[in-house]
Protein backbone atom coordinates (compact mmCIF):
# COMPACT_ATOMS: atom_id res chain seq x y z
CA UNK A 1 0.00 0.00 0.00
CA UNK A 2 1.30 3.26 -1.02
CA UNK A 3 0.71 6.58 0.90
CA UNK A 4 1.36 10.32 1.82
CA UNK A 5 2.07 10.97 5.42
CA UNK A 6 -0.09 14.09 5.79
CA UNK A 7 2.77 15.94 8.09
CA UNK A 8 4.61 17.16 5.23
CA UNK A 9 4.18 16.51 1.70
CA UNK A 10 7.19 16.90 -0.69
CA UNK A 11 7.99 19.28 -3.95
CA UNK A 12 11.18 18.24 -5.53
CA UNK A 13 13.72 18.53 -2.76
CA UNK A 14 12.11 21.27 -0.89
CA UNK A 15 9.56 19.85 1.83
CA UNK A 16 6.19 22.42 1.73
CA UNK A 17 4.54 23.75 5.29
CA UNK A 18 2.97 20.97 7.22
CA UNK A 19 -0.77 21.32 6.52
CA UNK A 20 -3.00 21.80 8.88
CA UNK A 21 -3.80 18.33 10.64
CA UNK A 22 -7.41 16.78 10.60
CA UNK A 23 -9.61 17.94 14.25
CA UNK A 24 -10.12 15.16 16.32
CA UNK A 25 -13.54 13.78 16.01
CA UNK A 26 -15.95 11.93 19.00
CA UNK A 27 -16.63 8.08 18.23
CA UNK A 28 -18.75 5.40 20.01
CA UNK A 29 -17.65 2.50 18.64
CA UNK A 30 -20.55 0.13 20.54
CA UNK A 31 -23.81 -0.08 19.75
CA UNK A 32 -25.08 0.51 23.40
CA UNK A 33 -27.71 3.78 22.72
CA UNK A 34 -25.89 4.74 26.02
CA UNK A 35 -22.28 4.22 25.04
CA UNK A 36 -20.47 7.40 25.71
CA UNK A 37 -17.77 8.68 22.99
CA UNK A 38 -14.75 8.62 23.04
CA UNK A 39 -11.69 10.88 21.74
CA UNK A 40 -10.70 9.73 18.47
CA UNK A 41 -8.26 11.31 16.20
CA UNK A 42 -8.05 10.09 12.22
CA UNK A 43 -4.83 8.91 11.21
CA UNK A 44 -2.86 11.31 9.27
CA UNK A 45 -2.18 9.20 6.37
CA UNK A 46 -3.52 9.31 2.72
CA UNK A 47 -4.60 7.14 0.63
CA UNK A 48 -2.41 7.33 -3.39
CA UNK A 49 -4.06 8.07 -6.45
CA UNK A 50 -2.61 5.02 -8.03
CA UNK A 51 -4.02 2.42 -5.05
CA UNK A 52 -7.62 4.29 -5.74
CA UNK A 53 -7.31 3.82 -9.54
CA UNK A 54 -6.40 0.58 -9.33
CA UNK A 55 -9.11 -0.35 -6.43
CA UNK A 56 -12.01 0.67 -8.88
CA UNK A 57 -12.29 -2.42 -10.33
CA UNK A 58 -13.68 -4.04 -7.12
CA UNK A 59 -16.00 -1.33 -7.04
CA UNK A 60 -17.61 -1.52 -9.75
CA UNK A 61 -17.77 -5.45 -9.26
CA UNK A 62 -20.03 -4.73 -6.08
CA UNK A 63 -23.64 -6.54 -6.59
CA UNK A 64 -26.47 -4.63 -8.27
CA UNK A 65 -29.71 -6.59 -6.94
CA UNK A 66 -28.81 -7.38 -3.07
CA UNK A 67 -26.47 -6.51 -1.66
CA UNK A 68 -25.76 -6.11 2.29
CA UNK A 69 -25.31 -3.30 5.58
CA UNK A 70 -22.03 -3.48 6.26
CA UNK A 71 -22.34 -0.05 8.98
CA UNK A 72 -24.94 2.04 10.72
CA UNK A 73 -23.86 5.50 11.94
CA UNK A 74 -25.53 8.24 13.49
CA UNK A 75 -24.08 11.72 14.15
CA UNK A 76 -25.64 13.19 17.44
CA UNK A 77 -23.85 16.26 16.93
CA UNK A 78 -21.23 17.97 14.57
CA UNK A 79 -18.39 16.00 14.98
CA UNK A 80 -19.19 13.55 16.62
CA UNK A 81 -20.28 9.66 15.40
CA UNK A 82 -22.04 6.45 17.13
CA UNK A 83 -21.86 3.08 15.29
CA UNK A 84 -25.30 1.51 16.19
CA UNK A 85 -26.02 -1.99 16.19
CA UNK A 86 -29.47 -1.31 15.09
CA UNK A 87 -30.81 2.22 13.80
CA UNK A 88 -34.27 3.58 13.62
CA UNK A 89 -35.67 4.82 10.68
CA UNK A 90 -38.09 7.49 11.33
CA UNK A 91 -40.01 9.22 8.45
CA UNK A 92 -39.55 12.74 10.09
CA UNK A 93 -36.50 12.14 12.26
CA UNK A 94 -34.95 10.70 9.52
CA UNK A 95 -32.47 8.79 11.61
CA UNK A 96 -33.61 8.28 14.95
CA UNK A 97 -30.60 9.90 17.31
CA UNK A 98 -29.02 11.66 13.76
CA UNK A 99 -28.62 15.14 13.78
CA UNK A 100 -30.34 15.63 10.17
CA UNK A 101 -32.95 18.12 10.12
CA UNK A 102 -35.30 18.74 7.14
CA UNK A 103 -34.46 21.31 4.69
CA UNK A 104 -36.70 24.17 3.50
CA UNK A 105 -39.13 23.31 1.67
CA UNK A 106 -38.32 23.70 -2.09
CA UNK A 107 -34.35 23.90 -1.16
CA UNK A 108 -33.59 21.21 -3.43
CA UNK A 109 -36.46 22.17 -6.06
CA UNK A 110 -39.65 23.17 -6.53
CA UNK A 111 -41.08 20.00 -5.96
CA UNK A 112 -38.58 18.84 -2.94
CA UNK A 113 -40.51 18.10 0.68
CA UNK A 114 -36.96 18.84 2.30
CA UNK A 115 -36.15 15.09 2.86
CA UNK A 116 -34.34 15.13 -0.21
CA UNK A 117 -30.90 14.16 2.01
CA UNK A 118 -32.43 12.45 4.72
CA UNK A 119 -30.35 8.84 4.38
CA UNK A 120 -27.01 8.69 2.68
CA UNK A 121 -25.48 5.93 1.77
CA UNK A 122 -21.22 5.05 0.43
CA UNK A 123 -20.62 2.30 -1.13
CA UNK A 124 -18.87 0.30 1.77
CA UNK A 125 -15.74 -0.99 -1.24
CA UNK A 126 -14.99 2.81 -2.00
CA UNK A 127 -15.08 3.91 1.69
CA UNK A 128 -12.76 0.87 2.51
CA UNK A 129 -10.43 2.37 -0.71
CA UNK A 130 -10.31 5.64 0.71
CA UNK A 131 -10.39 5.12 4.57
CA UNK A 132 -7.55 2.58 4.28
CA UNK A 133 -9.23 0.98 7.67
CA UNK A 134 -12.44 0.23 8.58
CA UNK A 135 -12.34 2.07 12.24
CA UNK A 136 -12.35 5.41 10.19
CA UNK A 137 -15.31 4.85 7.99
CA UNK A 138 -17.93 6.53 10.24
CA UNK A 139 -15.64 9.80 9.50
CA UNK A 140 -16.80 10.01 6.14
CA UNK A 141 -20.14 11.71 7.62
CA UNK A 142 -22.82 8.82 5.98
CA UNK A 143 -24.93 6.87 7.94
CA UNK A 144 -25.43 3.32 5.85
CA UNK A 145 -22.35 1.66 4.53
CA UNK A 146 -23.31 -0.83 1.95
CA UNK A 147 -21.85 -3.42 -0.44
CA UNK A 148 -24.40 -2.54 -3.26
CA UNK A 149 -23.41 -0.58 -7.22
CA UNK A 150 -24.73 3.01 -6.22
CA UNK A 151 -24.34 3.49 -10.44
CA UNK A 152 -26.89 5.89 -11.25
CA UNK A 153 -27.46 3.38 -13.99
CA UNK A 154 -28.68 0.76 -11.58
CA UNK A 155 -30.25 3.16 -8.91
CA UNK A 156 -31.72 6.15 -10.89
CA UNK A 157 -33.86 8.71 -9.13
CA UNK A 158 -37.16 7.16 -7.80
CA UNK A 159 -35.41 3.46 -7.23
CA UNK A 160 -36.87 2.27 -3.98
CA UNK A 161 -34.56 0.30 -1.99
CA UNK A 162 -35.49 -2.58 1.02
CA UNK A 163 -33.35 -1.74 3.64
CA UNK A 164 -33.92 -3.98 6.97
CA UNK A 165 -37.34 -3.62 7.12
CA UNK A 166 -37.59 -0.23 5.94
CA UNK A 167 -37.74 1.41 2.43
CA UNK A 168 -35.69 4.52 0.77
CA UNK A 169 -36.40 6.65 -2.17
CA UNK A 170 -33.17 7.55 -3.94
CA UNK A 171 -33.41 11.45 -4.70
CA UNK A 172 -32.27 13.19 -7.31
CA UNK A 173 -30.44 15.52 -5.48
CA UNK A 174 -26.30 14.76 -5.99
CA UNK A 175 -23.92 14.01 -3.22
CA UNK A 176 -20.31 15.13 -3.74
CA UNK A 177 -17.07 15.31 -1.87
CA UNK A 178 -16.11 18.86 0.14
CA UNK A 179 -13.47 20.42 1.86
CA UNK A 180 -14.41 18.30 4.90
CA UNK A 181 -14.10 15.21 3.28
CA UNK A 182 -10.46 16.22 1.90
CA UNK A 183 -9.19 16.77 5.74
CA UNK A 184 -10.11 13.44 6.47
CA UNK A 185 -9.12 11.44 3.65
CA UNK A 186 -7.13 13.77 0.59
CA UNK A 187 -7.29 15.68 -1.89
CA UNK A 188 -6.63 12.56 -4.37
CA UNK A 189 -9.36 10.73 -2.60
CA UNK A 190 -11.61 13.71 -3.17
CA UNK A 191 -10.81 14.27 -6.75
CA UNK A 192 -10.88 10.38 -7.24
CA UNK A 193 -14.47 10.64 -6.23
CA UNK A 194 -15.31 13.94 -8.05
CA UNK A 195 -13.98 13.38 -11.53
CA UNK A 196 -15.90 14.25 -14.22
CA UNK A 197 -15.92 11.00 -15.84
CA UNK A 198 -16.47 9.66 -12.53
CA UNK A 199 -20.12 11.10 -11.35
CA UNK A 200 -22.17 8.54 -12.59
CA UNK A 201 -20.36 5.82 -10.84
CA UNK A 202 -21.02 7.96 -7.21
CA UNK A 203 -18.11 7.21 -5.55
CA UNK A 204 -19.43 9.35 -3.06
CA UNK A 205 -22.39 7.95 -2.40
CA UNK A 206 -26.23 9.21 -3.21
CA UNK A 207 -29.22 10.91 -1.11
CA UNK A 208 -31.96 8.78 -0.13
CA UNK A 209 -35.38 9.87 1.67
CA UNK A 210 -37.54 7.16 3.73
CA UNK A 211 -40.77 5.83 2.65
CA UNK A 212 -41.23 2.93 4.78
CA UNK A 213 -40.09 3.58 8.32
CA UNK A 214 -38.19 0.15 10.03
CA UNK A 215 -35.32 -0.94 11.40
CA UNK A 216 -31.96 -1.80 10.02
CA UNK A 217 -28.52 -3.90 11.26
CA UNK A 218 -25.18 -4.64 9.93
CA UNK A 219 -25.35 -7.43 7.96
CA UNK A 220 -29.02 -7.11 6.28
CA UNK A 221 -30.04 -7.22 3.53
CA UNK A 222 -30.23 -3.63 0.93
CA UNK A 223 -32.40 -4.94 -1.98
CA UNK A 224 -33.68 -3.17 -4.81
CA UNK A 225 -37.22 -3.49 -5.40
Amino acid sequence: MFFRRLETRWRGSQPRKPLKPPPAWRIAPTGSPNAPSVAFRTVTVYVEAEQLDAGLVRVLESPQEVGTVELVVRRPAEGEREVLDEGVLDLEQGLVGDRWRPARPGAYGDMDDGRAAQITLMNARVIDLVAGDRERWALAGDQLYVDLDLREENLPPGTRLQVGSATLEVSDLPHTGCAKFTARFGSAATRFINGKERRNLRLRGMNTRIVEPGTVRPGDDIRKL
